[in-house]
């Protein structure tokens, strides 16, 4: 059985981007945010083992080996970079398409 470790940036970004999506007024509700983020965070628990494991490109590299990514609606794809031992993973950075690390990434 896999087993999923969050970097402490990682952790503390989750929690913090709940609050960012509903100040900045992503979601009318916290609720709402939340559940979005629930959703990322289902996705990677249910999914990582399974999807295609894809090289990080060599500028990312720092924040890990691979990566996987989660199309949250027509406009917002999210990438989540990890390390991989065997059936460990240690998740180190998550963003999403509007971020600069994007540039990275010309599918």
């Amino acid at each position: 059985m896999e087993k999923i470790i969050y970097s402490p940036e990682v952790e503390q970004f989750l929690k913090d981007l709940t609050n960012l999506l509903f100040e900045k007024e992503y979601f009318s509700y916290k609720e709402t945010a939340y559940e979005y983020v629930s959703s990322l965070l289902f996705y990677v628990e249910f999914n990582i083992e399974f999807l295609l494991h894809k090289p990080t490109p060599i500028p990312l590299q720092k924040f890990g080996n691979f990566f996987i990514t989660y199309k949250a609606n027509a406009n917002t794809t999210w990438y989540v970079l990890f390390y991989k031992d065997h059936e460990k993973y240690l998740i180190t950075h998550i963003f999403n398409s509007h971020s600069k690390e994007a540039q990275w990434f010309n599918f």
